[in-house]
């Protein structure tokens, strides 16, 4: 049973910190997916990037905050007894570490699966700084893209547009073909009646 408390043990209070910032990460690594699996452009979407921008700063912070944990480990196991702990609560504590930090290495794994750029992770995280800062040529580079595909899809538009004209125009040709076929059997129908009639009549 462990005499310490958050007042007076600071892992406690980084420990508290840690569930609170996995707790905000978790649902940040979901919608990170969720939009990178969504996302058909070849390049990342302003809105992935902010995604990705948002959860490397929360795996780092969390990164920190574990390394902080470990080195307070180290700190007591050697006597933690002489800071009031149980060996039983010092093996819950390098527990938790392990449990948490793999469960971090797993979420910074994916993210990079998804970056497709295969750095290697360091503590703190800072493999994972994104580039992508506002005004940097990455953006603008997905800014023409983006507007790229809108001028691809305004012609594709256009042509559909064009397309149905056509097969419009295309119907009422066809149409005034058949009326004018019809007109002239009709007036080859006359023309024999009245052959017919001035015949009759020239006996």
């Amino acid at each position: 049973m462990m005499s310490a408390t958050n007042e007076d043990d600071p892992f406690l209070q980084v420990q508290a910190d840690v569930h609170h910032q996995l707790s905000l990460t978790r649902p940040l690594f979901t919608s990170y997916l969720r939009i990178h699996s969504l996302t058909k452009s070849p390049h990342p979407t302003p809105e992935l990037l902010s995604a990705r921008s948002d959860l490397t700063t929360s795996l780092s912070l969390l990164a920190d905050d574990l390394s902080d944990l470990r080195d307070s480990i180290s700190a007591i196991q050697a006597d933690p007894y002489k800071y009031g702990l149980q060996i039983e609560e010092v093996s819950r504590r390098v527990r938790m570490i392990d449990e948490i930090g793999g469960e971090v290495d797993d979420m910074r794994e994916e993210l990079e699966k998804t970056m497709g750029n295969a750095r290697t992770p360091h503590a703190g995280g800072a493999a994972y700084q994104d580039n992508n800062m506002s005004g940097s040529p990455l953006d603008d580079d997905y800014a023409a893209e983006f507007e790229h595909q809108q001028q691809l899809q305004m012609l594709k538009q256009q042509d559909e547009q064009l397309d149905s004209v056509f097969h419009t125009v295309g119907n009422l040709r066809q149409q005034a073909d058949d009326m004018g076929r019809e007109l002239e059997e009709q007036t080859g129908m006359l023309q024999d009646v009245e052959t017919v009639t001035d015949r009759i009549q020239a006996d």
